[in-house]
């Protein structure tokens, strides 16, 4: 068997989503199909490219090697293929854009604003917890921008070649159900909540560290986490369980509130990502106008969250001219 570029979308898919099954289902594929097709290609490169068990799939020693290479063709592979279709469209752009996102609450605001401008625009989404994952898969051209979001200054992932331009800048909230003795204040200090337990959304940045960091300056260090995913997180601040943290422009949610913390020791960036050198720069000002675009129509269905915003300058989208951010190799 002759190695294609099919196959090494194998294995950086494999890669990518750190399971079989889910690349699988990514590349449109029954798992033993994929199962089998990976036996061939480990086969012919002569030994395994991933370790696999109960908790997914990781790159052996020459699984790391097979993907350094892989990553480099298949993305000029996908470059080739973008430019020749520009060329053969008469140079009018994109025809599709797929989009990766962790929990973003925009996602579904940018859909909707490019859908309505341009109809004949094939729009796709991609969900996943992993910022990090989302920017391999633009850099391997499965992708062409991210939406996620990353705390303080920090970028959501440093691979090589990915730009990052902020939205928004906003403080992080807590949340309670509405029978919480705090949830009727104007704003709660971090100390107060000393003697609570926690919701927060699984993600792959610092924000456990910060939050983590934050509560101790608060004087107290915080007891039981639970990790889950957006719904799973409502569901146990609804319960009484725990209270939530959560992004401040967040739609409200039936039976719980969301409060700010006060003096905001937490804040929150939504991003926009995408690949230096590949196509989608050429539509990122148009795709970067919707996101912001989308989440002020967001945070004005939000109502007190625009109210706090008119008393913090600095805060809120962040769509004056600024040079978007490029992670060096």
């Amino acid at each position: 068997m002759d190695l294609e570029i099919r196959h090494l979308k194998v294995v950086c898919a494999i890669a990518d989503t750190g399971s079989v099954t889910k690349a699988a289902a990514l590349l449109g594929l029954a798992q033993p199909a994929l199962t089998a097709q990976l036996q061939r290609i480990e086969r012919r490169l002569g030994g395994p490219l991933f370790e696999r068990d109960r908790r997914g799939a990781r790159p052996t020693a020459l699984g790391e090697l097979v993907l350094a290479r892989a990553r480099v063709l298949v993305g000029a592979m996908k470059g080739l293929e973008d430019e020749a279709a520009r060329l053969a469209g008469g140079g009018g752009g994109l025809a599709r854009i797929r989009f990766g996102s962790v929990n973003s609450p925009i996602l579904g605001g940018v859909v909707h604003r490019l859908a309505a401008e341009r109809p004949q625009l094939q729009v796709s989404t991609y969900g996943s917890w992993s910022a990090e994952e989302l920017a391999r898969m633009v850099l391997g051209g499965r992708l062409d921008f991210v939406l996620c979001g990353t705390c303080g200054g920090s970028m959501p992932s440093a691979e090589p070649g990915m730009v990052w331009r902020a939205i928004s800048v906003d403080p992080v909230f807590v949340m309670f159900p509405e029978a919480h003795p705090l949830s009727t204040r104007a704003e709660v200090g971090l100390a107060e909540l000393a003697a609570e337990q926690w919701a927060v959304a699984r993600g792959d940045g610092c924000f456990g560290d910060c939050f983590v960091a934050a509560c101790m300056r608060a004087g107290f260090t915080p007891q039981t986490i639970y990790e889950a995913d957006s719904r799973g997180c409502l569901g146990l601040v609804d319960s009484g369980e725990a209270v939530g943290l959560c992004q401040a422009a967040t739609r409200p949610v039936a039976g719980l509130t969301a409060r700010p913390l006060a003096g905001a020791p937490l804040q929150w960036r939504l991003m926009l990502g995408w690949y230096a050198g590949g196509p989608a720069g050429g539509v990122a000002d148009l795709v970067f106008g919707h996101a912001v675009a989308a989440y002020r129509e967001l945070v004005a269905r939000t109502g007190s969250y625009q109210a706090w915003l008119d008393d913090h300058p600095g805060f809120g989208a962040q769509d004056a001219p600024a040079e978007p951010v490029v992670a060096a190799p």
